[in-house]
């Protein structure tokens, strides 16, 4: 699929409305609630009016987002604030549970989905069964974005993502090759990009969750699982990438990217491919002046592609929680809020009658992403990992995947240190 960044979008309507449900179907991620509403800027539990939401946006249009959640609130709830609290990825965790612990902490908290056990268990998120009981529009939302952690919800998403194969639809042109749809085809399209100029592709080398999250695709296509973890297929899996970085395909300095900077790296222009998300449509659209598309990530019958998105929640401690359960449902779980997820950002709905909107069925860049989900979406965390070891997990294979791209690490010994953390945490 070719797509210019000022195209009408084509897609059809029923398909996508179609593979939106699979999305939400095929999504194992768990729930959030809240609670009634004062419709001012106070509330009965008498907080000063002020809803406090962390969150660990860079992106611009990811922040451009928070900021219309902002005003479309405080537009509907007279005297009422919201301040949108920016917290490092890598420090959101430690600062929630250390906060906690204090008995303080925000209102709101944006954050990674697959880490509300971790959260929830150290105490640092709110019970909102209630909350959600009493939500009028709570059937429009798929168990699968649901947010539970022993029988108890925390948190809900008000959209889901997944990562797809970006690409320079000009560098491809210039060097005469198709959108790959295999893995042989990606690698000789990077070495053809290379050999004309090119970089070849751009993705994020963290050493921590962020890092398991890109890795976990190319892993699984090497025959990786955590159901029945083996050293040699994970070894293939990260010396397969550790080779582009030698064959001057991907930079080394991913090992410092988060997801943002390899699609600001792409969107300039000099890089054929972008193993990114739906969520970069935006960027995108603001900052490449070239050609692009997205066609499912590479990864055959055995890979797989996390279906994932940020989990919104109330902070255990939140001073007036009344007023943030308001804040959520008139956004991230409002139909009005959900809509403007995939307009500025890319992201796909979560509320069923949202994901059948047109904003979302006429958009042609959302459509390899709807394939991919059904074709290799597979739930985030993966559900045979006990939530007490989802962290951890995370952690050791993240750390695993930047030492390898680094190159501080061999992949066969990464493979071997990994293997053992996980015989210890999945039994």
């Amino acid at each position: 699929m070719r797509i210019h960044r000022n195209d009408a979008h084509t897609f059809s309507a029923r398909r996508l409305a179609t593979t939106a449900a699979a999305v939400a179907g095929a999504l194992a991620l768990t729930a959030c609630s809240g609670g009634g509403s004062t419709g001012t800027g106070g509330s009965a539990t008498g907080g000063d009016g002020t809803v406090t939401v962390w969150h660990y946006f860079t992106d611009e249009q990811q922040v451009r987002l928070m900021e219309e959640y902002k005003a479309m609130f405080e537009a509907q709830h007279e005297g009422a604030t919201v301040e949108n609290v920016f917290v490092p990825y890598d420090q959101m965790n430690s600062k929630l549970i250390s906060a906690a612990g204090a008995g303080q902490g925000p209102d709101v908290v944006v954050f990674n989905g697959a880490e509300a056990s971790t959260l929830a268990l150290a105490g640092a998120l709110a019970p909102l069964d209630e909350h959600w009981d009493a939500f009028a529009d709570a059937d429009q939302f798929p168990d699968s974005v649901i947010h539970e952690v022993d029988g108890t919800m925390y948190a809900a998403q008000g959209y889901v993502n997944l990562l797809g194969l970006w690409y320079n639809a000009d560098i491809l042109a210039e060097i005469g090759v198709e959108p790959p749809t295999t893995m042989d085809e990606l690698e000789s399209a990077m070495a053809q990009a290379k050999e004309a100029g090119y970089q070849g592709i751009t993705l994020s080398g963290l050493p921590n969750s962020q890092g398991e999250w890109q890795a976990y695709p190319w892993l699984t296509d090497a025959g990786f699982t955590y159901e029945a973890p083996d050293a040699g297929a994970l070894e293939a899996g990260l010396g397969r990438v550790r080779g582009w970085v030698e064959q001057g395909w991907l930079p080394q300095e991913s090992v410092n990217w988060d997801q943002t900077v390899p699609f600001q790296q792409f969107a300039a222009g000099g890089f054929a491919f972008a193993a990114n998300g739906n969520w970069q449509q935006g960027t995108a659209e603001a900052d490449a002046q070239f050609e692009y598309g997205v066609v499912p990530l590479p990864v055959g019958t055995d890979g797989k592609v996390y279906l994932g998105g940020e989990g919104q929640a109330i902070g255990a401690h939140s001073d007036d929680p009344e007023l943030a359960w308001d804040y959520l449902e008139a956004t991230y779980f409002s139909t009005e809020g959900q809509l403007l997820a995939p307009e500025i950002v890319g992201s796909i709905p979560s509320r069923a009658d949202a994901a059948q909107d047109e904003v979302v069925t006429s958009n042609t860049l959302l459509a390899p992403f709807a394939e991919s989900i059904e074709r290799s979406g597979a739930n985030y965390p993966d559900g045979v990992v006990p939530a007490e070891a989802v962290a951890d997990l995370q952690l050791a294979m993240g750390q695993a995947w930047s030492a390898v791209i680094g190159g501080q690490r061999t992949a066969a010994d990464a493979a071997r240190g990994a293997q053992a953390t996980l015989e210890g945490l999945l039994g």
